[in-house]
């Protein structure tokens, strides 16, 4: 009989232990900061680096700026832009590029790049793909 009490009194005090548990919820939070600051855009993938100048077409600036990439893009939903990927340093482009915080040259507007000659498609989130791209230059 002592074996029987014991049980149900176990059994009671492990429901009250169940009931009385604070429900924990988990939460993450992830700070990217801010965007870079480039006179030309940066690339759309980690480091985010500034992209050189004739990287991104007209299509990725309102008003000559930047309306940003991967975790920083701000355009519309179902943007699609051109960019010429020859100046893409994962694709071998070794040439000059800006660095954070510097102003574009007065001669080089980002929105109207001359001659350039887009060569592949991406969204606002660096995903590539086929598609024609919006627009020139007046996505709010």
């Amino acid at each position: 009989m002592n074996r029987c009490k014991f049980l149900a009194i176990a059994a009671v005090a492990a429901i009250c232990f169940t009931i009385a548990a604070p429900k924990v919820e988990a939460q993450i939070n992830i700070n990217i900061g801010p965007a870079p600051e480039c006179p030309y855009g940066y690339y759309d993938y980690p480091p985010y680096g500034c992209a050189p100048y004739g990287y991104y077409g007209p299509e990725w600036f309102s008003d000559g700026v930047f309306i940003g990439a991967g975790p920083w893009y701000h355009g519309p939903e179902h943007f699609q832009g051109h960019v010429d990927n020859t100046y893409d340093v994962r694709r071998g482009y070794k040439g000059p590029t800006p660095k954070v915080g510097e102003k574009p040259e007065p001669e080089k507007r980002p929105d109207k790049v001359a001659n350039f000659h887009g060569n592949e498609v991406h969204d606002g989130h660096g995903q590539a793909g086929g598609g024609h791209a919006e627009g020139g230059g007046e996505h709010h």
